[in-house]
Parts: C-alpha cells; structure tokens; sequence
C-alpha cells in the first residue's frame, strides 16, 4: 500500500519575476557605464567590476527565465512542473560567476607585476554610478533573498557587485593620493576573493540538489529511528529522501509492518502516525509511504536497500 500527502504547485511559490526584471534593468544600465569608465580610466578594477556586472546579466536573465519556468503548472509529462529551473539557474550563474572570479584572479596577479596607468578620478566617477545601482539593486531584492537558490544567486551577484564597487572606490582614493599603481590589481584581486568562495558553496549547493543528495540538516538515521518507534513496524527500508527545489523536501521509504495490519484495518491509521511523524518531527511533507508484510522481502528487487 502506498501512499502521499501534499500537492505543491506553481501557485504556492512567491512571485520574483517582476524583482528580477527591475535589477536586471538596473544591471544592464550600470554595465554600460562601467565599461565606458574602465576603457576612459584604464582600470582593471573597473573593467573586473564591468566583466562582473556582464556576468550578472546572464545570470539575471537565467534567473529571471527560471522563475517564470517555476511557476509553470505540473503536466503529466513534468509532475513537478518546473520546479527545479530554479536551481539549475541557480547552477547556472554560480559556474559563470565562478569562471569570472577565476579570470579575475589571473588577471589580477598579473597586473600586480605589470600595473598600467589609470585615471583615478574617472574610476571614482564610475565606480559611485556602479554602487548605486547595487544599493537599489540590494534593495530590490532583500525582500525575498532567503525564499529559493535562484533569489539566493542573484542576490549573491549584486551584494558581490557592490562589493567589487567599494573596492574600485578604495583603489582610486589610494592612486589619487599616493600614486601607487598596483592598488588597481590589489582591488580586482579582492574582487575576485570575495566572488569565488560564495560561488562555490552556492554551486556545490545546487548540485547536491540535482544529484538528490539527502537535505541539509536532515538526518536519515534518525528519520529511520523514528519511523521504527512506531508500534507495529518492524523494518524500514528503501528510505530516500531528496529536494525537488528549494523549501520542497521529498522522503519515500517501505515500510514492513505486522501481517495482521493488513486484514483489521489498521494500515490507515500507521499512515497518519507515519506521515505526522516525518512532517512535525523532520519538516517534510511531501512522504510516500510503501506498507509491506514481513514475507515481501523475498520479491523485492535486489537492487532494493
């Protein structure tokens, strides 16, 4: 006997697409002006910040494409929907992001041996017009960084971009004031610091997704433990759990219970223990429980766990 609980549909999912839409605008407007800035100024610091914000387009764009995927409702071909386009947009813009930062970081290095002249004055002209746009950017999407990877990923760009902004504004106060060419490289190497760790974390986030790893903070031993507590269960096998998306934890498990519960009726009232037990205790709602005699272990695949 099996059974589930809970549909989530697009419906249920908080509506992005018009904060996307805004910072993405945002975003296409300062990269023009930092490009312009960093071939007037020479900066390096200027041009990564530029490169950086070319990165954000595409990723916003991604973003922007998924969260209209998102919201998409489940066909018989796509029982989720579209769920996951969160996250593979998410995967998306963190390898891009982390591809940029790498350059960065080269680039960077190499101009620390090699500093070319650069016109401080254009790049604070510049890099103030950049910050702003971050901070409006910033604010834009506060509201609902924490909801989805996708949300989380492009917030993550912008504060970077902001970041990349300050620091373009330090290098040329330091230029400005003592002459020292070699800030400009020091700037872009921050830049690609702060970029590359919260990249990575945020990339491998996402593919534990994709690759159904079990949820973070959730502990399948003590989910089984649980789960064996119950009166009448004798064995739990079969147990996986996995994320569809984000805020969307998956658990299906086979459950091997007394024979008598098959024949007194008492198989719907183990469900609801079963089903309350792994929704109160572990958070997760959507469960798909397989009710299986003591004998039924000799039919099952040996693949089967």
């Amino acid at each position: 006997m099996a059974a589930h609980a809970h549909s989530h549909g697009a419906s249920e999912l908080a509506d992005h697409r018009g904060r996307l839409a805004t910072v993405l605008g945002i975003t296409v407007v300062v990269l023009i002006v930092e490009v312009v800035g960093a071939v007037v100024s020479g900066s390096l610091a200027l041009l990564a910040d530029a490169g950086h914000m070319l990165t954000d387009v595409a990723g916003l764009t991604l973003g922007l494409v998924a969260a209209v995927l998102s919201r998409r409702p489940a066909t018989e071909q796509r029982t989720w929907g579209y769920r996951r386009a969160e996250v593979l947009g998410a995967a998306a813009q963190a390898a891009v992001l982390l591809a940029v930062g790498i350059f960065i970081l080269i680039e960077g290095v190499r101009r620390l041996f090699d500093p070319p002249e650069v016109v401080p004055g254009v790049m604070v002209v510049f890099g103030v017009v950049g910050l702003v746009g971050n901070i409006v950017g910033l604010l834009v999407l506060a509201g609902g960084r924490g909801d989805n990877l996708n949300m989380r990923a492009a917030f993550l760009e912008v504060v970077n971009d902001a970041l990349g902004s300050v620091a373009v504004l330090v290098s040329a106060g330091v230029i400005a004031l003592t002459g020292w060419l070699r800030a400009d490289a020091l700037a872009s190497l921050v830049i690609g610091i702060l970029i590359v760790p919260r990249t990575i974390r945020l990339l491998r986030e996402s593919i534990d997704v994709l690759m159904e790893s079990t949820p973070e903070g959730l502990d399948i031993g003590l989910v089984r433990d649980h789960m064996m507590a119950l009166p009448h269960v004798h064995d739990v096998h079969d147990l996986h759990a996995s994320q569809v998306a984000t805020g969307l934890p998956v658990l299906t498990a086979h459950v091997v219970v007394d024979d008598s519960c098959f024949h007194d009726g008492h198989l719907g009232e183990m469900l609801d223990q079963l089903q309350r037990c792994i929704s109160a205790d572990f958070n997760v709602e959507h469960s798909t429980i397989q009710f299986e005699s003591s004998g039924h272990a000799d039919h099952e695949h040996a693949g089967h766990a």
